[in-house]
């Protein structure tokens, strides 16, 4: 099978990156459409076939849609009103977006599109990303689905869940690494603060927070019981928690996260 991208930004290039590094498909058989040239020459470089126009990502079996949201419309309009749907009708479109489903994507290419949605994040950059398709994916074969999910199983982890949670997947996985970003640069803040030079505060909080999440996954033990093992009586770590729970850290996140989910309910 062949690979298209609408859309030549960062999702696209770790995902073409992704599928490479795995062997899944040869630089020549990914096409990428960009009306940015200076965002496809990273594409070009790497021997794919990257192109302002919008049809050549048409090449393609499966065809990503990686741009913004609120890009969608227009460009799956456009799809329909320039190429032929029996052409279309044979492609596999995977939506990236967030809040945008199955059936928008459907009504906007005119048709019962072959249509997979999926939620990554940005750590599939480095091959770390946590993505969630959405298991509902008629007309779309059995067949058709697993080819998505193995490319989406080159750039990290992947799970299957029902559509009507994925907009609750984006605040805990697709959204998340922000949080992250946010809790890292203040961890890094506050070694500064006491006399850490910055290169070495980033390294030691990254790490830790790198450790941490891979204790969760592989000892399979409750964040709690991992908390309390670093929690000594009347020790540091105890005293910087109680701070954390004094200044409202759990439901900060927690408000965050309701945020962010009503947000993606309310995205067309």
């Amino acid at each position: 099978m062949k690979l298209g991208f609408i859309g030549g930004g960062n999702m696209a290039y770790a995902i073409a990156c992704g599928v490479l590094a795995a062997d899944l498909y040869k630089a020549e058989d990914i096409y990428i459409s960009d009306p940015n040239a200076l965002a496809l020459e990273k594409f070009n470089k790497m021997g794919m076939s990257a192109e302002t126009d919008s049809k050549n990502a048409l090449n393609g079996d499966i065809i990503v849609l990686a741009v913004k949201p609120f890009i969608y419309p227009l460009a799956l309009s456009e799809l329909a009103n320039t190429a032929d749907k029996n052409e279309l009708a044979d492609k596999v479109f995977v939506s990236i977006a967030a809040g945008v489903t199955i059936n928008e994507v459907k009504e906007w290419l005119g048709f019962d599109a072959k249509v997979v949605r999926v939620m990554p994040n940005t750590p599939a950059m480095v091959l770390e990303g946590m993505s969630v398709l959405a298991s509902e994916c008629a007309p779309a074969s059995v067949g058709e689905f697993n080819a998505v999910k193995q490319i989406f199983e080159a750039i990290g982890e992947v799970e299957v869940m029902s559509e009507s949670l994925l907009n609750s997947v984006i605040a805990v996985s697709g959204s998340s690494p922000a949080y992250i970003y946010m809790l890292i640069e203040a961890m890094a803040d506050g070694a500064v603060r006491d006399g850490i030079p910055r290169d070495k505060a980033y390294r030691l909080a990254a790490q830790s927070v790198l450790g941490s999440a891979k204790m969760v996954l592989e000892t399979g033990k409750h964040p709690g019981e991992l908390k309390d093992m670093v929690c000594s009586p009347k020790g540091t770590t105890i005293a910087a928690v109680a701070e954390l729970e004094k200044n409202g850290f759990r439901n900060a996140v927690l408000e965050a996260m309701k945020a962010c989910t009503e947000k993606s309910n309310a995205t067309k």
